[in-house]
C-alpha cells in the first residue's frame, strides 16, 4: 500500500473516530493525535470519547486512529502523523517495545508523546497517565476483608484469585497489592490461578475445578470484569444464588456494573479511564510549551493523583474507587458509559 493510499485511509478512519471532535474543529489550539491499539473493547472505544472531550475542552481537536491491534498499522501511523505536525501524541501502544523507536523519533523532531494506560518504562516520553495497579489490589482487599468480616464476624475464610495473564504487569500489580495487605491475616487462604491470555473461559474452568476441590471458598476475586461473566454463570449452574460465593472484580466495565446489578457480584474497583484522560488534558498546554512539570498530588476528578518524575518521565498514577450496590449507577464511573460533566482546568 502507497504512503498516499494509507493515508487516505487513516483520514477516513479519522473522521469517523474522532467522536465529538467536529464541535472544536474551528478555532482550536492545534490537533493532538490519539493512536488507540484497538476498538474492539469498551475500556479503548471510551477512551476516543473521552480523551476527545477533554481535550477539547482545554482547547485541542483530537484525532483519533486504530491500530487493529496490529503492531505494523500503529508503526505507520505513527511515521504517517509525524508528517502531519501535531501539536502531539498520544499513544496506547499495540506492543510497548515496537513502539520505541517511533517515539523517539517524534521526540527528536520535537513533537511531545503522552503515554495513555499502557505504561512505556522503555525510553523517555513526555507524560504517561496510568492506573495505580497496586493501589487497585490494595483497595479489593480492603473491600474484601469488610466483606468477610460482615458474612464471618473477622477477616477469615478462603479466597480464590483468578488472575489475567502472569506476563501482564497489569494483573501481578494488583496481586501484589491485594497480597500485601492480606498477609497480615493469617486466617485468610488464597488460592491463586492464572487465566492464561485473559481468557474468559479459562477463568470458567478454573472457578468450576477449585469449586469441586475447595467446595467452602467463600469468595472469589477476578483481576477483571469480563473473567467474573463466566465464574457467575458457573456459580448460577452450581444451584449458588447471588452473593452466596461473594465475588469481586476490577476495571469497572459494563458487565461488572450489571453484575452488582444483578446481585452476584458485591464489589468492582474501577480502573480509572475517565480521569487517566483527564490527566493527559490538564497537562497538554505545558507539555506541549514544553515546560517543566511539578511532581506532586494533583486532584483529577476527585481522585488524588500523584505526579512523579521517573527514568522514562513525567508519571502521573491515579488511584480507582470501589463500586457497590450503593453507587453502582453513580455516572462518574466509566461503566456507565456517560462521561462526566466536571469540567477540566489546566494547570498553569
Amino acid at each position: 500500500m502507497t504512503v498516499r493510499r494509507l493515508l487516505t485511509g487513516l483520514c477516513t478512519a479519522a473522521m469517523l473516530l474522532a467522536t465529538g471532535a467536529g464541535a472544536f474543529a474551528q478555532d482550536t489550539k492545534g490537533k493532538i493525535y490519539y493512536l488507540v491499539p484497538t476498538l474492539l473493547d469498551e475500556f479503548q472505544t471510551g477512551s476516543v470519547d473521552a480523551l476527545t472531550r477533554f481535550m477539547g475542552e482545554v482547547g485541542y481537536e483530537t484525532v483519533s486512529l486504530d491500530a487493529q491491534n496490529r503492531t505494523d498499522l500503529q508503526q505507520s501511523q505513527m511515521n504517517d502523523v509525524l508528517s502531519l505536525d501535531p501539536k502531539a501524541i498520544v499513544l496506547a501502544a499495540v506492543d510497548f517495545e515496537a513502539m520505541k523507536p517511533g517515539i523517539e523519533k517524534a521526540r527528536a523532531a520535537g513533537i511531545p508523546v503522552m503515554i495513555f494506560d499502557r505504561q512505556i518504562t522503555s525510553t523517555q516520553s513526555d507524560l504517561t497517565s496510568v492506573a495505580g495497579t497496586v493501589e487497585i489490589g490494595q483497595v479489593a482487599a480492603e473491600s474484601i476483608k469488610k466483606l468477610l468480616t460482615e458474612r464471618k464476624g473477622k477477616v477469615e475464610g478462603k479466597i480464590l484469585q483468578i488472575l489475567g495473564d502472569p506476563g501482564d504487569a497489569y494483573t501481578l500489580d494488583i496481586q501484589k497489592g491485594f497480597e500485601g495487605v492480606m498477609k497480615d491475616y493469617p486466617d485468610v487462604t488464597i488460592i491463586s490461578q492464572p487465566a492464561i491470555m485473559w481468557e474468559a473461559t479459562k477463568a470458567g474452568d478454573i472457578a468450576s475445578d477449585q469449586l469441586l476441590v475447595n467446595p467452602d471458598i467463600d469468595l472469589i476475586f477476578v483481576h477483571a470484569a469480563h473473567l467474573a461473566v463466566p465464574v457467575s454463570a458457573i456459580l448460577e449452574a452450581r444451584g449458588k444464588k447471588p452473593g452466596e460465593i461473594m465475588l469481586v472484580s476490577s476495571n469497572g466495565a459494563p458487565v461488572g456494573l450489571d453484575l452488582i446489578r444483578k446481585g452476584w457480584e458485591q464489589v468492582e474497583v474501577e480502573q480509572p479511564l475517565f480521569a487517566q484522560a483527564a490527566g493527559l488534558a490538564m497537562f497538554a498546554d505545558k507539555i506541549i510549551a514544553k515546560e517543566p512539570l511539578e511532581p506532586g498530588e494533583y486532584d483529577v476528578l476527585g481522585l488524588k493523583a500523584q505526579l512523579t518524575m521517573e527514568p522514562w518521565g513525567p508519571n502521573l498514577k491515579i488511584p480507582g474507587a470501589a463500586i457497590d450496590k450503593t453507587n453502582v449507577d453513580d455516572p462518574a464511573f466509566w461503566g456507565n458509559g456517560k462521561l462526566p460533566q466536571t469540567p477540566i482546568t489546566p494547570v498553569k
